[in-house]
This record gives C-alpha cells, structure tokens and sequence, in this order.
C-alpha cells in the first residue's frame, strides 16, 4: 500500500504549508483548513480569512502522538494514557498549556486543544509536512461548515495555497471536545 503522504497532491500542499500557504484538507466529518502552527503570518491569514476572533484560540491536528510529544510535557502520565486510549479518532483534547505552543495557537488560555486524526488523507498531509498542523473547519465564521471541495472552494475562491485531493469521512460532526484534566465536554458529538 502506497504511503499517502508521497502523493504528489499532499506533497504539494505540504510544501505549500512549509513556505507559509494555507492548505484545504478533508478530516473526519468536514473540509479542514490549516497552516504551519510555528508561523505567524500564516496563522494570522487563515483567522482574517475565517474571519475568526483569534482569542477563540486554534486545534492542532497530528498523525500521531508522537507528533504531540512536545505539548504533552509536563502531563501525568495516566492523562497521557488517557489520550492513547482515544486517538487516532474524532476527539479533540483540551490539555494544560505547558506554553510550547505560541500564544497565536492557545489564544492566550490555560488550555490547547489537539487531536490526533484517524482521517488518511489528514494524516498523510501531517507526515509529509512533519509535524502538527492547525486543523479549522474550511468556512467563513458564522457559516456552515463546507463538506465538500466545491463548497470549499466557493467559499474561499483562489485565496487558498492548496487543495489536496480527498472526502470527507463518515463523521456526522466535527469532533467532540473535552477537558482532559476535568472531563468537561465543551462541544459534544451528535
């Protein structure tokens, strides 16, 4: 089986990624939108295109947990199993901000949010770029969000770097979140 991450769609997008793009990409139950969590400019251009109020902080989407390694220090241990347990999959984890991500992707919280995706074309776009990405659903604020490349495109035009290839998974909605250190849901899946 051919590795995702080699195909030349998901390689462009990624070194569209890499020189500061922002990239459309298909994830569990929606069209996603992301861009390199380490670059400024490039996070700052995917909030104004979302039109999206950047204290509402950003997800950060990975392959795998290693990819994760970093924002998991300082965690217990049994939390750490905790999140093992429940990825790859459509949840989405507040964990303890141990401030290795910049304040762009937190919004300035105590908490950032990360998932570890079980989508394959999500997942090979993480691999061929290295590491996490910022994962929002691909529309403006306020409205739906695009299920769809044509949706996608209608609501963004020429002003994205990239489009991989891909559909959208089986999930009825985006993923559920949770407090990892309280379990509070704070949006649930339907």
């Amino acid at each position: 089986m051919t590795d995702l991450a080699l195909r030349p769609g998901i390689r462009r997008a990624a070194a569209s990624l890499h020189q500061g793009g922002i990239a459309a990409y298909p994830t569990e139950a929606v069209w996603g939108l992301g861009c390199d969590p380490e670059n400024a400019s490039a996070v700052q251009n995917l909030l104004a295109l979302k039109r999206r109020d950047p204290r509402k902080g950003l997800i950060l989407i990975a392959a795998d947990i290693a990819m994760c390694a970093p924002y998991l220090q300082g965690l217990k241990p049994a939390l750490i199993e905790q999140l093992q347990a429940s990825w790859p999959g459509a949840i989405t984890w507040l964990i303890p901000n141990n401030h290795y991500a910049s304040p762009w992707i937190s919004g300035g919280r105590d908490t950032l949010a990360l998932r570890v995706t079980a989508h394959p074309v999500a997942g090979a776009l993480n691999r061929a770029f290295g590491g996490p990405l910022v994962s929002t659903s691909a529309n403006p604020q306020g409205l739906p969000p695009a299920k769809s490349l044509m949706k996608v495109k209608a609501y963004f035009g020429n002003t994205l770097d990239a489009y991989t290839p891909g559909s959208i998974g089986n999930a009825a909605t985006p993923s559920e979140i949770r407090n990892l250190v309280t379990g509070e849901v704070i949006r649930a899946a339907s």
